[in-house]
């Protein structure tokens, strides 16, 4: 019987994952499946050595301080690769545990096949032969990440980004009661990850705080994963610039981006999320110094936002680490909110990064190329 190593090591690979492994399984029930994962890929029988809660950590200096933890974890799947000898590998994302990964697994013969690129493009163009080396066929989200390639002998293909057919989905449904206070809606997302709300979440709640006394008809919602509802209730409680109009949700984020007029968003993924629910969004992000640090020294682009590097230019404006001020803030979002030229031209911007990303079923795509490869 045919068996396949998944590795997804965050939420949103989780979810990515669990798209592709339903797909393969449409056509190839009898896949074994096993590896590391979240809720989704548990749900699809994929047997997890253990859970993408365990493999959440934020810049180099956590990754030193479980850096025993990860050791383990990464002889544990090579342990279990020797014992089970799977057909293939699907790597999603994660570069620092599965780059590592996909070289062992060369070594011993285990195809390596790997979804949603590494941003090599973005902080470490010397990876890219590297990578030619260790992964037998790499599938990408973005378009311009086949020329990032070309040059090197590693077969790329361009399934499309999987947000969009979800995204364009939800925006097509009707709206969800949400507990909004005023007639205007301002979205705060701070970040999934514990050490971004810890930074992130007390100046937005500053900003918001600031907004309200001039604009009382405005409401904010903050979203956050439920594993982190304690920590920002927490947050919310401490802070002393706290906006009255405010209320924290468990989970639907990209409900809460649909029905916002505008929103401050964290760094990653949510501000892709947000420019394809049409959300005028600034984007935010505030860290340790050392992690800082560490970002700007490797990245080699001149934006965060993907938004912004599939475009090409600054549609969705940036405001980081010591530029995240109240004053930057406001300034940023306040002609996002009502309907102006700057909200109108966003929104023309956010629908052309849309036809960039391609349309149809990436995961059915991705799933076709990994049976081709199997079987």
């Amino acid at each position: 019987m045919k068996s396949l190593l998944v590795i997804a090591g965050e939420d949103s690979g989780d979810m990515h994952a669990a798209d592709v492994i339903r797909a393969l399984k449409g056509t190839h029930p009898e896949l074994m499946l096993w590896g590391i994962g979240g809720d989704r890929l548990r749900a699809e029988g994929v047997d997890l050595l253990h859970d993408t809660r365990e493999m959440d950590v934020l810049g180099i200096v956590d990754v030193l301080k479980r850096y025993p933890f990860f050791k383990r974890t990464f002889n544990e799947v090579l342990a279990e690769t020797d014992r089970r000898r799977p057909d293939a590998a699907l790597l999603v994302d994660y570069p620092g545990f599965n780059l590592r990964l996909a070289r062992e697994l060369k070594k011993r013969g285990i195809k390596v096949l790997y979804y949603i690129c590494p941003q090599v493009w973005a902080w470490n163009r010397g990876r890219i032969p590297k990578m030619a080396e260790i992964i037998d066929r790499l599938m990408v989200i973005f378009p311009f990440e086949v020329d990032v390639f070309k040059g090197v002998d590693l077969r790329v293909d361009f399934v499309g980004h999987p947000l969009v057919d979800e995204l364009r989905g939800l925006r097509e449904k009707p709206p969800e009661p949400l507990p909004w206070r005023g007639q205007k809606k301002i979205a705060l997302l701070p970040g999934s990850r514990s050490q971004e709300l810890v930074h992130i979440l007390p100046r937005l709640l500053e900003t918001a705080q600031r907004i309200e006394k001039s604009r009382p008809e405005v409401s904010f919602l903050v979203p956050v994963p439920e594993r982190r509802f304690a920590l920002a209730e927490s947050i919310l409680q401490k802070t002393g610039s706290t906006p009255c109009n405010v209320s924290i949700l468990s989970g639907r984020a990209r409900e809460v981006l649909k029905q916002a007029d505008a929103a401050f968003v964290a760094s990653g993924t949510a501000t892709l999320e947000a420019a394809l629910l049409r959300c005028p969004t600034v984007l935010v992000y505030r860290g340790g110094f050392l992690n800082y640090l560490f970002v700007r020294l490797l990245i080699r682009v001149p934006w965060l936002g993907m938004a912004n590097i599939v475009s090409g230019r600054e549609i969705m404006p940036e405001c980081l680490q010591q530029k995240m001020t109240p004053q930057n803030l406001i300034a940023a979002i306040d002609p996002l909110v009502n309907d102006t030229p700057e909200r109108t031209a966003m929104i023309k911007d956010f629908e052309a990064l849309e036809k960039m990303l391609g349309a149809g079923s990436p995961a059915g795509r991705a799933a076709s190329i990994i049976a081709d490869e199997i079987f």
